[in-house]
């Protein structure tokens, strides 16, 4: 059973930064594209941004520009690098497999308020 565990959300301002890191144990990790997921109250789990095997990155609009997806395969880990964080971006994110498995993580909360 895969174990993903997410980790580096807090309680930031409008405009600041938080780094989201996510540790899969997982065999092969390196094969399988990744991806961030977020859930805000009362909404649906939405797809925030995707890396595939060899390192190409896609974003939902509303993050574009702000956010960077990366991975590093050695560590089996994967990372969110926010950056002027508006207080929509205010979510519990998860990490998971793209196309999703059906297990999560507990997911990191993310608040973004003044």
């Amino acid at each position: 059973q895969v174990q993903l565990v997410e980790s580096g959300g807090g309680l930031v301002q409008p405009g600041g930064s938080l780094r989201l890191s996510c540790a899969a144990s997982r065999s092969k990790f390196s094969i399988y594209a990744m991806a961030w997921y977020r859930q805000a109250p009362g909404k649906q789990r939405e797809l925030v941004a995707t890396i595939n095997s060899i390192g190409s990155t896609n974003y939902a609009d509303s993050v574009k520009g702000r956010f960077t997806i990366s991975r590093d395969n050695a560590k089996n880990a994967l990372y969110l690098q926010m950056n002027s964080l508006k207080p929509e971006d205010t979510a519990v994110y998860y990490c998971n497999t793209l196309p999703h498995m059906q297990d999560w993580g507990q997911g990191t909360q993310v608040t973004v308020s003044s």
